[in-house]
C-alpha cells in the first residue's frame, strides 16, 4: 500500500476514535447546555467529513472545487466556536492545553489529530507551481530585505533590526514561514507573503524609488536583487521568493517601519510587535489610524466592514461572546490574536538562529 493510502486509512482510524466526550458527572445537563453539546457534536461532524472528502478527493486525483480550503476553514472555526460556547455553558468540560496553544476554553486537545490532518491538507493544496523560484535562505532574505528598507527610511541599526524581526514574523503569520505558496482560501493572494497582484506591482515601483539608496547602503543585498529580477523576469514575481518578499515589505509596511522607535516603547514584547504589523496586512486604514493618534491601545474600531476583516483572519471569529462584539480597542484586538502566538513564537526562535552578530 502506498504512503497516501497509508495516510488516508490512518486518518479513517482517527476520524473513528476521535469522540466527543460524554456529559460529566453532576446532574442532568440544562437545555443550553444539551443545545451547546449538540451543536459542538455536529460542528465536529462536519469537521471529520470535510477532513475525509478532501483526502479522498486528493488521493483519487479528483478535481478540487474552487477555494477547496475554505469549507476546511469554515469548518474548523466552526468546532472552535461551538467548543466555546459549549465551555461556556458547561466550565467543566475545559480541559488540558494542547499542543496548539489555542486557550483551552476554545478547544478540546483530544481533536488534535484532526487539526494536524487539517494542515497537512493545507500543504497539499497550497503547494508552489513547478515554477516558484524558491531560495535558499528563505529566513535570512526576509531579514536582511527588513533590515535594508528600514535603513533606506532612516531607522538605526537597532531598529532596522527591529524591522527585520518583525517582518520574519509576518512570514510565518501568512504562510507559516513556506516559500513561495498559493492559497487554499483565495485565487489572489499568493506567494510568500500573500500579496494581490496590484499589491505586488505597487511594491515593485516603490523598491525602484528607494534602490539607488539600498544599493548605497548594502552593495551586496543590491547585487542579490538584481541577481533574482533577472531570474524572475517574465514571470509572476509573487513566485520568486526574494521579490515577493520585497515587494509585500515595500507595498504595505517600510512606510510604517519609520513607526518602529514609537512602536517598541508602547509595546516592548515584540510578538506584540509583530501583531501589530500583522494589522497593517488584514486592516491598514484603522491600524495606520490607530497609529497617527496619541492613544494607539484604546484606539477603538467599531465599522463592522472592519470587524469582519478580523473576523475572517481569526479574530474575534470563535464563540458567540466573541462574534457579538461590535466594537473593540487595539489592546483587545491584539489580545484577541492568541492564534497567532505560536506562529510569531516560531519566528522568535529562528530569528534567534540566524540574527545578525
Amino acid at each position: 500500500m502506498g504512503s497516501r493510502r497509508l495516510a488516508a486509512a490512518a486518518f479513517a482510524a482517527i476520524a473513528f476514535f476521535v469522540t466527543t466526550p460524554a456529559v460529566a458527572q453532576g446532574g442532568a445537563p440544562t437545555p443550553k447546555q444539551s443545545e451547546a453539546l449538540a451543536a459542538y457534536e455536529r460542528a465536529l461532524g462536519d469537521f471529520k467529513s470535510i477532513l475525509a472528502e478532501r483526502r479522498r478527493q486528493i488521493e483519487a486525483k479528483e478535481p478540487l472545487p474552487n477555494l477547496p480550503g475554505q469549507a476546511l476553514y469554515l469548518a474548523r472555526v466552526a468546532v472552535i466556536s461551538s467548543y466555546k460556547d459549549l465551555t461556556d455553558a458547561m466550565p467543566s468540560r475545559i480541559g488540558k492545553p494542547n499542543k496548539f496553544e489555542i486557550p483551552p476554553a476554545y478547544f478540546d486537545a483530544d481533536i488534535e489529530p484532526l487539526v494536524d490532518e487539517y494542515g497537512k491538507l493545507f500543504d497539499i493544496m497550497e503547494a508552489p507551481p513547478a515554477s516558484a523560484q524558491n531560495s535558499a535562505t528563505p529566513f535570512k532574505d526576509v531579514v536582511d530585505l527588513a533590515a535594508a528598507i528600514a535603513r533606506a527610511k532612516g531607522l538605526a541599526p537597532g531598529h532596522a533590526e527591529a524591522a527585520g524581526r518583525i517582518s520574519l514574523g509576518l512570514f510565518f503569520a501568512e504562510t507559516n514561514g513556506k516559500q513561495n505558496v498559493r492559497n487554499g482560501r483565495s485565487n489572489t493572494y499568493m506567494g510568500s507573503f500573500q500579496t494581490g497582484p496590484s499589491e505586488d506591482r505597487n511594491g515593485r515601483r516603490k523598491w525602484e524609488a528607494i534602490k539607488g539608496e539600498i544599493a548605497a547602503i548594502d552593495p551586496e543585498l543590491n547585487a542579490r536583487d538584481d541577481k533574482e529580477e533577472a531570474r524572475a523576469r517574465g514571470t509572476d514575481h509573487r513566485f520568486n521568493h526574494w521579490t515577493n518578499v520585497r515587494d509585500g515589505l515595500m507595498n504595505a509596511h517600510a512606510d510604517i517601519f519609520r513607526e518602529i522607535p514609537a512602536i517598541v516603547k508602547t509595546l516592548p514584547d515584540p510578538i506584540d510587535q509583530m501583531k501589530l504589523f500583522e494589522l497593517i496586512q488584514i486592516v491598514p486604514t484603522p491600524t495606520r489610524s490607530a497609529l497617527k493618534s496619541d492613544d494607539l491601545l484604546n484606539y477603538r474600531v467599531s465599522s463592522p466592514t472592519i470587524m469582519k476583516h478580523l473576523r475572517n483572519n481569526s479574530i474575534f471569529a470563535f464563540g458567540q461572546a466573541d462574534r457579538a462584539r461590535s466594537s473593540a480597542s487595539f489592546r483587545e484586538i491584539l489580545a484577541a490574536m492568541w492564534l497567532f502566538n505560536r506562529k510569531f513564537e516560531k519566528a522568535m526562535a529562528k530569528y534567534a538562529e540566524i540574527k545578525p552578530r
